[in-house]
């Protein structure tokens, strides 16, 4: 069987386009493999752990790519799967963690960073990870800033703790693949859809029209967003979170775009779907990324536990989001659209809706009674 050294490196020279890779900073005695090649075409940095703790040396290694990556305006992906840190380090591998979230942070919305879990991920480097744009993770990977066992002593038993499941559930992971190999070509499809800069435009593909119609009758935001892109090409992430907004890549005329749908009219976004949908946005108009939103929901959820639990400010959020977003903005309104969830969602630069749409300050039948009201008429009044 092979070493598992030998699977991490197999899997880094398959995310590079066949003879693309170039070694970088080549260390025989460093824990970290660094590289640049292309990926789908696209030129791509990429960093690979092997499976041991790192050193100083690796995290500099790593801090090194990146800022390389940003000077050069190319994507950054980094294969997680480490112990953690060489313990006789000491101080100096909770520095060189401070210096590695630092970097990526610096890099943020320069260019695209997509973290790829193969391994074991825990700590500080579950840190690095989950600050990346976008998460992929296998499944028999682990990613936590607890490890399991210390939490299970102390009396904090929770099922599947770690697991690729959970955290896609958490909102932590965009993608979750069934195994590393998998997971490598979910990066690399990634890469290819994402621009390699901030400065860069979006990737252009081969397309084909449409495949199915929107039907009202049997609405879903999939099915509505299947009407709208090129037949194929939508590839959803977050999908076990915030389940009533969905969040796609996928392509229009060739062209690719982001993609943000409600659910449907009798479903309402709650604090944890605002969220999703806001910090989408902010990596699509980072990268300059046109976003279409289509619209069709009950509204915020009418909860004043969900206000409480932060329903407010993540509404206010995505509504601000989408106000200081300069990327391209499309909404499509196919249902409902009415008061915060149209002020909110529906700032774009084209608002198209169908002629059976409902765009209103109110509910509909709320407007009745105040405006009944207002009159001094009795509500029970015929029209």
């Amino acid at each position: 069987m092979a070493s598992k050294k030998n699977v991490k490196l197999d899997a880094l020279k398959a995310f590079f386009d066949e003879g693309t890779f170039c070694e970088l900073y080549a260390d025989k005695s460093g824990n970290v493999t660094a590289g640049f090649g292309s990926a789908e075409g696209n030129p791509v940095y990429a960093l690979a752990q092997k499976g041991e703790a790192l050193k100083s040396g690796d995290i500099a290694k790593m801090i090194r790519v990146m800022e390389l990556a940003a000077k050069t305006g190319n994507p950054v992906v980094t294969f997680y799967d480490a112990t953690g840190s060489v313990l006789t380090e000491e101080l100096t591998a909770l520095t060189d963690a401070a210096r590695l979230v630092e970097a990526g942070a610096k890099i943020s919305g320069v260019v695209p960073q997509i973290a790829v879990v193969l391994g074991t991920c825990g700590a500080t480097q579950a840190l690095a990870a989950a600050g990346a744009d976008l998460a992929v993770m296998a499944a028999d990977a682990e990613l936590f800033l607890t490890a399991p066992f210390t939490a299970a002593a102390a009396g904090d038993k929770t099922e599947k703790a770690g697991s690729a499941e959970l955290a896609a559930k958490d909102g932590v992971v965009a993608l979750v693949a069934k195994d590393g190999a998998e997971a490598v070509a979910k990066a690399k499809q990634l890469v290819g859809l994402l621009p390699g800069n901030n400065l860069a435009g979006p990737a252009v593909f081969s397309f084909a029209e449409p495949g199915a119609a929107l039907s009202m009758a049997k609405y879903n935001a999939l099915a509505a967003v299947e009407a709208i892109v090129d037949a194929g090409s939508a590839v959803e992430l977050y999908a076990e979170f915030g389940k009533n907004i969905r969040t796609l890549f996928a392509t229009v005329a060739g062209s690719v775009v982001g993609v943000v749908a409600t659910e449907g009219e009798k479903t309402s976004i709650c604090s944890v779907c605002a969220g999703k949908a806001a910090r989408f946005v902010r990596l699509c108009d980072a990268f300059s990324v046109p976003v279409i939103t289509v619209v069709n929901t009950d509204g915020f959820v009418k909860s004043t536990a969900d206000d409480i639990a932060g329903g407010i400010r993540a509404a206010a959020r995505l509504a601000a989001t989408y106000a200081d977003a300069t990327t391209a903005k499309i909404c499509v309104v196919t249902g409902r659209a009415v008061g915060a969830a149209y002020t909110a969602l529906c700032n774009a630069d084209l608002t198209i809706a169908l002629d059976t749409a409902v765009i209103a300050p109110v509910e509909p039948t709320a407007a009745a009674t105040i405006l009944w009201q207002r009159d001094g008429r009795s509500s029970q009044h015929s029209c």
